[in-house]
């Protein structure tokens, strides 16, 4: 592939001779298809993780002059890459009284982009204080999120805790205005502000929206006639007997996550 075929993040991470910049090579196509909206306009974006600087030199580069760009690192030399446009925190992302700090301090942010240190507790305290400054038509990015599975990072396949484990969840409070169980799941401040998630390779991103509850809608002729044949009096008067059975066993059934048992 030629460079000029790529996108613009790729070609300048290729082309760069500043400072250093590490990134997994599938990541830029998802910046790219998940950021460009925001090129040349004016935008917000906050880093987690700064390690040598050539991240926000590239943000800088990509969303133009308009951009303001945060960033925050546990590191006290990284205050030394501040540059125009780019402001750097000096905290650990574990610390939510610094990250309550920092929320004060930043404001609204359009992106937020967690590249932090990766363990997967720091992965979840920073997403449960932060995504709240994200705007309403915002995104908040958490990469390398694979660490979910190393065991160094405190990760697992399937393993409490890990922030894999914590998206997953996610996708149900996503869905929590369909919920019969309101009392396990009911809808959320996250379930109106959210409006998709998307997983990929390493990456979890989250795209944010004000919603209210949805509905359905119908356009268009009735041609096929659904009503089911009426049946003959033993069989419904087996079904009224065993269809209120079977509703309340597929309750306890439910109760447990165990799969349902289906009468026909």
């Amino acid at each position: 592939m030629s460079i000029s075929s790529m996108n613009s993040l790729r070609e300048y991470f290729l082309k760069n001779d500043k400072r250093l910049i590490h990134k997994w090579d599938h990541y830029f196509e998802i910046y790219d298809r998940h950021f460009s909206r925001y090129k040349g306009k004016e935008v917000v974006i906050l880093e987690i993780g700064v390690s040598h600087g050539g991240s926000l030199q590239m943000w800088k580069d990509y969303f133009g002059s308009k951009a303001i760009i945060y960033g925050v690192d546990i590191n006290p030399s990284c205050k030394e890459l501040e540059e125009e446009n780019i402001s750097i925190f000096i905290g650990s992302q574990s610390d939510r009284n610094f990250l309550r700090e920092l929320k004060s301090k930043v404001g609204k942010v359009d992106i937020l982009i967690d590249d932090g240190g990766h363990m997967v507790q720091q992965q979840i305290v920073s997403f449960e204080e932060l995504y709240s400054i994200v705007a309403n038509d915002g995104i908040y990015l958490c990469e390398d999120v694979h660490t979910s599975y190393w065991l160094r990072f405190g990760g697992g396949v399937q393993r409490s805790g890990t922030f894999i484990e914590y998206s997953k969840n996610l996708i149900d409070h996503l869905n929590a205005y369909h919920s019969e169980q309101k009392s396990r799941l009911d809808v959320t401040e996250f379930t109106n502000n959210t409006d998709s998630i998307h997983f990929y390779d390493s990456v979890v991103v989250l795209e944010k929206r004000i919603k209210s509850a949805p509905f359905h809608l119908k356009r268009g002729e009735i041609i096929i006639d659904h009503v089911v044949p009426e049946k003959g009096p033993a069989k419904k008067f087996l079904n009224s007997i065993l269809i209120p059975i079977l509703v309340s066993f597929n309750k306890v059934l439910r109760f447990f996550r165990l799969p349902s048992i289906y009468w026909k």
